[in-house]
């Protein structure tokens, strides 16, 4: 029997802006060539790379590598700067962007920069089960945009666009089949629904312990059903298996 595959650690970032009648998120869409979740939309994020583990190491503290990573991405893929102080001006974020798609890690772009990782909220883990190649661990963070925030720019390789909209105008346009949303971020997606605040969605997340969800198959009324337990915050907790986007 083959080796399973080993879960790629990862980390995404939930950049939400209050704004009137639902708060904001930012979205990407990834590009069409990408081998996971080619032209679905997803929130900006990739795998901790090695950079990001020796950061957290030089912090004193391994467990914000995750953190290190959902910054570090963010920058690359949607030039935005979320969760470091103080906040960088247009020349000195274009110029961190640059080098870190040039290969540098961030904590070699940083300057007099630094992470502060209590402005992003532990919201969520996600660990499908090992039945494909490719797998990702994935920590999800919660973050309020900051105040006077660039346009978010898509990179163009790994980001085919980049835009703001609600929880809920995802949704309809998933419904109505505009945009391609994979399992977990509808499930997410479904959750910040409910919430009608930054500050609704960081304590919701502070009610709700981070605990990794593995989605599993069920047979529920003669339909097997792609299930996450019903004690985390989600409002919807199974899709029959025939619809659910698993990649």
């Amino acid at each position: 029997m083959p080796d399973l595959p080993q879960p790629i650690p990862a980390a995404t970032l939930i950049v939400m802006r209050d704004a009137p009648g639902a708060p904001e998120l930012l979205m990407v869409e990834r590009a069409a060539q990408m081998a996971f979740a080619g032209g679905a939309l997803v929130f900006p994020g990739g795998r901790i790379d090695p950079g990001d583990v020796a950061l957290a190491s030089e912090l004193g503290d391994p467990a914000l590598a995750a953190k290190a990573a959902a910054i570090r991405e963010t920058i690359e893929e949607v030039g935005l700067a979320v969760g470091l102080e103080p906040q960088p001006g247009a020349g000195d974020l274009q110029a961190m962007r640059a080098r870190l798609h040039a290969g540098e890690p961030l904590s070699a772009v940083l300057g007099r920069h630094r992470i502060a990782p209590e402005r992003l909220v532990p919201f969520a883990r996600w660990q499908p089960e090992r039945l494909v190649a490719r797998l990702f661990d994935t920590h999800f963070f919660l973050a309020a945009a900051p105040e006077d925030a660039p346009t978010p720019v898509e990179d163009g390789t790994e980001t085919a666009r980049a835009f703001w909209a609600s929880a809920a105008q995802v949704l309809a346009d998933a419904e109505a089949g505009r945009a391609h949303l994979i399992f977990p971020t509808r499930r997410v997606l479904e959750r910040l629904a409910m919430l009608g605040s930054f500050a609704a969605a960081a304590a919701h997340a502070a009610a709700y312990p981070v605990r990794t969800i593995t989605p599993w198959i069920e047979r529920r009324d003669g339909v097997d059903q792609l299930c996450i337990p019903d004690d985390l915050g989600y409002p919807v907790t199974a899709e029959p298996l025939a619809k659910a986007q698993r990649r």
